[in-house]
């Protein structure tokens, strides 16, 4: 089973190249995020003409998630236990929405920016986070040999290696020691960050801002990763990182992670 994640910068701008890779890539599952819409506007039509499953997360044009599935979708949960809220009214935000789809649990998973440091928005991040990973460990207390995959856009670069320059990178967010150990404490709780296990360390990235010729010179960042509890982490047999998504007209700045996974 092939399970995907992909940051697609606004599903509705960007449905046609979405339906495209969905076509020729084979992939089972695909983890949206930052899909921008609200759940009516969603274009699902196009999914459900291909034979997908859609399941969405989303209340503005702002963040947003989703799960297309051809491999059957139960137990929706459209955020976590102890989700932190932002913004006045306070309010959960469309981050994470989680479904069973051909035996695996499957979250994807929109990491709040941060912004800047000293922002309110990176404590919020580091509260999400420690939440997410409380809310984590308690589902392997449940069921220890639970196949989860918890994947999509992290923002946070958890190694030197995973940013073209990590000097220009000083005083910002996405690498600092406190995001960073937020993202290891999801291994203390017992899940393998699967992409670092079967993807080389250096200029492996999976975005590319569209400023400055970033893509061409292959200045990105590696922050669309993957973390799998115990059982699933053992039954993943590969993963791709599909560059050329990012190429030709109107890509997402993101590309799709793809999760190769033996079926029991």
């Amino acid at each position: 089973m092939l399970v995907a994640t992909w940051n697609v910068n606004s599903v509705r701008s960007r449905v046609d190249r979405v339906l495209g890779y969905l076509e020729h890539s084979g992939v089972d599952v695909l983890a949206m995020q930052e899909t921008k819409t609200k759940d009516e506007a969603f274009p699902r039509e196009g999914f459900e003409a291909l034979g997908y499953e859609v399941v969405t997360s989303g209340y503005s044009q702002w963040n947003g998630v989703a799960i297309a599935s051809r491999v059957g979708i139960a137990d929706v949960e459209r955020g976590f236990a102890g989700q932190p809220t932002w913004g006045e009214p306070a309010a959960t935000e469309a981050r994470a929405l989680g479904a069973t789809c051909g035996g695996v649990r499957v979250w994807s998973l929109y990491v709040p920016n941060g912004r800047e440091i000293g922002d309110p928005h990176l404590v919020y991040k580091l509260d999400w986070l420690a939440a997410l990973r409380d809310a984590a460990a308690g589902w392997l207390v449940q069921d220890p040999q639970a196949r989860i995959a918890m994947v999509g856009d992290w923002n946070i670069a958890p190694l030197d290696t995973d940013v073209w320059d990590i000097g220009a990178f000083a005083g910002r967010t996405h690498v600092t020691p406190a995001e960073r150990a937020a993202f290891e404490a999801f291994a203390a709780a017992g899940y393998t960050e699967v992409t670092r296990t079967h993807l080389p360390a250096e200029h492996t990235y999976t975005y590319w801002d569209y400023q400055q010729l970033r893509f061409p010179r292959n200045e990105g960042m590696r922050i669309d990763l993957a973390y799998a509890s115990p059982a699933l982490a053992a039954a993943v047999t590969g993963v791709t990182i599909e560059r050329n998504e990012r190429k030709g007209k109107g890509p997402s700045d993101h590309v799709p992670v793809v999760l190769e996974i033996a079926t029991p």
